[in-house]
């Protein structure tokens, strides 16, 4: 089978990992161009394309997937099936029709439930107890096509967006090379979505990083967990910026009697608590900034908060 694959983050390295390891003929790697990151500005390529280089691949990074010479290009490698592994831009028409096969996406939710660009952190973020991976065919709308093959995945109490982001490029690549299989012996029948049960994971933004402590403990403690290790819960502390990386949520305690959401009620050797709109939040890991990532005792040590202060 001659496949094209188009991916760009860590999380489409599995994939690419599992088709070369299955002997396909990747006649091609699709990514994104280069970015400059960090205070260098230095560009760095993405890591599906560091896991090409390593395999000696042909490699495109194309600036517009809609010019004409791109469109060419992938005319002459005509794949049989093209691989959408989180690149990251929506496929025009031309390059959908391309392939006998179709284009196949693998996709880390349960469509179609958490289409679009976060699922896993929002999943988290929701409380969510199951996620999983779904395998589909890419039509012209946003993660509508029809479903290949579905496998959940339990969403643990301690996961965050790092550990379940993992589990699920995992699982992904080993869903997409029996997809494959199934398709290419004729044994695979797409199952259209049901759009009324859609829901919708937009990407993080800014605003979604910060803390709301009026909300509820078990909400902040998701909240967090749905942060972890990319971009972090944000809040304040004495107008610095603070990131909260690992709590708990210690429901069955009740407002102490004149705090606010936000005030810290407990700071000292057993720990850093918070005030919740209902609950506490024992503060497990955080980071003040330009300093590193510290458990809360370790933190206090070198810089004690007040009870009595209020975050955010």
């Amino acid at each position: 089978m001659r496949v094209v694959f188009m991916g760009t983050p860590v999380f489409a390295v599995p994939c690419l990992k599992a088709l070369l390891k299955e002997r396909l003929q990747v006649a091609g790697v699709v990514t994104q161009p280069d970015r400059p990151k960090g205070r260098g500005q230095k560009y760095i390529p993405s890591a599906v394309k560091e896991e090409a280089v390593l395999n000696g691949l042909d490699i495109y990074q194309p600036l517009n997937i809609k010019d004409s010479e791109f469109i060419r290009l992938m005319e002459e490698l005509s794949p049989e099936v093209i691989v959408v592994v989180a690149f990251g831009r929506i496929l025009p028409k031309i390059i959908l029709d391309l392939p006998l096969m179709g284009c196949i996406n693998v996709h880390a939710s349960l469509l179609p439930q958490y289409r679009g660009a976060a699922p896993i952190h929002r999943a988290i973020m929701n409380g969510e107890k199951i996620t999983g991976i779904t395998t589909m065919l890419i039509n012209e709308s946003l993660d509508s096509g029809d479903i290949l093959l579905q496998e959940a995945v339990p969403i643990h109490k301690e996961d965050t967006v790092g550990t379940l982001h993992d589990r699920l490029a995992s699982l992904g690549a080993q869903l997409l090379v029996k997809t494959l299989q199934l398709m290419e012996t004729g044994d695979l029948i797409p199952v259209p979505q049901d759009h009324s049960k859609a829901t919708y994971a937009r990407m993080i933004s800014s605003e979604d990083e910060v803390l709301d402590w009026n909300a509820p403990a078990t909400t902040i403690f998701n909240h967090v967990r749905g942060m972890d290790p990319w971009p972090g819960a944000k809040t304040s502390l004495d107008e610095k910026l603070l990131k909260i990386w690992r709590v708990e949520a210690v429901e069955n305690e009740s407002s102490k009697e004149g705090t606010i959401p936000g005030q810290v009620v407990v700071s000292g050797p057993e720990g850093l608590v918070v005030q919740a709109n209902h609950g506490l939040v024992d503060v497990k890991e955080l980071q003040l900034q330009g300093g590193k990532r510290l458990p809360a005792v370790d933190f206090l040590r070198g810089r004690p908060v007040r009870t009595g202060t209020v975050l955010g």
